[in-house]
């Protein structure tokens, strides 16, 4: 694994540890249905912490196993905010940092 996958791949780990700590981890996956959307973030059939878990996350550790390229760049983190404008910032803040540093490591791939 390349360093840049290292370093995301701690992001990656981090990032579910903070969701877990959050109570925002569910055992139990979406409808299928609801997994089927369309809609950016599938904001119209999940929360956005259901998306980072059930979409974002494995579709970045796919990538990381299979040694695919990276997205030429990425902004989740513009869209935690909006999503969690609503929270506390005491519980939204690591997440919302490991978010940016998400972004940061696929926008500075070549």
């Amino acid at each position: 694994m390349n360093n840049d996958y290292q370093e995301l791949s701690l992001h990656l780990q981090r990032l579910e540890k903070e969701l877990r700590l959050q109570g925002w981890w569910s055992d139990a996956a979406p409808s299928a249905d609801a997994l089927k959307s369309t809609a950016p973030f599938c904001h119209d059939s999940m929360t956005f912490e259901q998306w980072l878990q059930w979409i974002f996350l494995p579709k970045l550790w796919e990538i990381i196993h299979e040694n695919a390229p990276l997205p030429e760049n990425c902004a989740i983190a513009p869209m935690a905010e909006i999503a969690w404008r609503n929270q506390s910032a005491g519980t939204v803040t690591t997440l919302i940092e490991l978010l940016t540093k998400i972004d940061s490591c696929i926008g500075a791939q070549p």
